[in-house]
């Protein structure tokens, strides 16, 4: 299994980014496939979350209302839509997949991706 994320970049405040995940592999395996973020000096944290068959999704309180994300099965694609992006969204982003049906912590994703800078400017 292969995740590869891209999209990031730099944004001025208010302004908006939009994350790609590529999946590859055995992807029929996947559960959920989720996006976390990780400040220098912060913990990884859990920012949203989407089953790979569709009907769930999930969000993290500091981005629910800004943040969507979505998926493309046909092109083995997940996304992550953010809009109205403040400086605290600053962090490299990462997504992942998991088997289990388990969403929101980072210990119960098997496979991840390299990760993709975001940097939010004020």
């Amino acid at each position: 299994v292969q995740l590869q994320a891209s999209g990031g970049g730099l944004v001025q405040a208010g302004g908006s980014l939009r994350l790609s995940c590529a999946a590859s592999g055995r992807t029929f395996s996947f559960y959920y496939i989720g996006w976390f973020r990780q400040a220098p000096g912060k913990e990884r944290e859990f920012v949203a979350a989407i089953r790979w068959g569709g009907g769930s999704l999930y969000y993290a309180d500091p981005v629910r209302g800004r943040f969507t994300i979505s998926r493309d099965n046909a092109k083995s694609t997940v996304f992550l839509q953010m809009n109205s992006l403040k400086p605290e969204d600053t962090a490299v982003y990462y997504c992942a997949a998991e088997r289990s049906g388990r969403t929101t912590a980072a210990d119960d994703y098997d496979y991840w991706g390299q990760g993709t800078q975001v940097t939010v400017s004020s």
